[in-house]
């Protein structure tokens, strides 16, 4: 059948796909920009692309980057009460030119920001606005542990009275921790089944792990199949080492009791020659 690879070699940038994903957390990042940081560091600062967890923020000045680096974890913690789901863990900082508001606020929102930069005095440098930024996020911390609120066990995020111990952003990054480590358990041991992948993987419940099995099943496929259509593999040979994995984790059965005809009957002639056919050949 194959020697396993980790998932991470035989499936490159694996995920499911959700076109412009990336966008739409960016896009409301830039419109709530100023709830975040306030309208001072937000009108010499902006958010410029999420890669891989990281947001860069591009800033007027060096002096604004260096600023605004020191208040890091508020920017993250507030990040993550609006979009836990887009993954944000770090911040990156360039200096360069800002873009121009290509439409003014809502007259509403006009109207809150106007009352919020009157409720403070106008600050003359970046450490002046970061430094009321910071009293703005205590302000608003001690007034939320007023109301019942409590730390998050593992970040130390506030969550609202009656709400789970863990905040959104660690919930999701908890979430995604289970999905890769039953992704690479479905790829490197796909006839563990639930039972066996859930004694491995504390938390696992049987209908997320019926969820990343059919994610994979379908990915795999439509590997094999490019490859099927192609009538070639892969340079590196991936085709070979998915299509065990597929093989097993689609029929349930053990890599010991799987016989050649079922192989065969799974993946359909033309598949299984163009697989196993250049495997021989490369042996010889």
């Amino acid at each position: 059948m194959g020697q396993m690879l980790k998932l991470s070699e035989a499936l490159t940038g694996w995920g499911p796909t959700h076109g412009g994903a990336d966008q739409e957390p960016l896009a409301f990042l830039e419109a709530g920009w100023a709830e975040i940081v306030g309208t001072q560091v937000a009108g010499n600062s902006h958010p410029s692309r999420i890669t891989e967890g990281s947001l860069l923020i591009t800033t007027r000045s060096s002096a604004w980057s260096h600023e605004l680096s020191l208040l890091s974890e508020h920017v993250l913690r507030a990040i993550a009460a609006r979009l836990p789901a887009a993954g944000i863990s770090r911040l990156r900082f360039r200096v360069g030119t800002l873009p121009r508001r290509s439409r003014p606020p809502s007259t509403q929102r006009q109207a809150r920001l106007q009352r919020q930069a009157a409720a403070r005095s106008e600050a003359a440098s970046a450490a002046q606005a970061l430094s009321q930024f910071r009293a703005q996020v205590e302000q608003r911390d001690r007034a939320k542990r007023s109301e019942g609120w409590k730390a998050c066990t593992n970040c130390g995020a506030l969550v609202g009275p009656g709400t789970q111990a863990v905040c959104a952003a660690c919930a999701a990054a908890r979430s995604q921790e289970i999905a890769a480590t039953v992704a690479r358990l479905l790829f490197e041991a796909p006839w563990l089944g639930y039972a066996g992948t859930a004694a491995l993987v504390s938390g696992l419940q049987l209908e997320e792990y019926e969820r990343i099995r059919a994610q994979l099943l379908t990915h795999w496929w439509e590997m094999l199949v490019r490859a099927r259509a192609a009538k070639r593999l892969s340079r590196d040979g991936r085709e070979r080492l998915v299509a065990s994995s597929y093989v097993l984790l689609k029929s349930g059965i053990s890599p010991e009791e799987i016989i050649p005809a079922a192989v065969r009957n799974i993946l359909g002639d033309e598949l299984h020659d163009l697989i196993y056919a250049s495997e021989e050949q490369r042996r010889v």
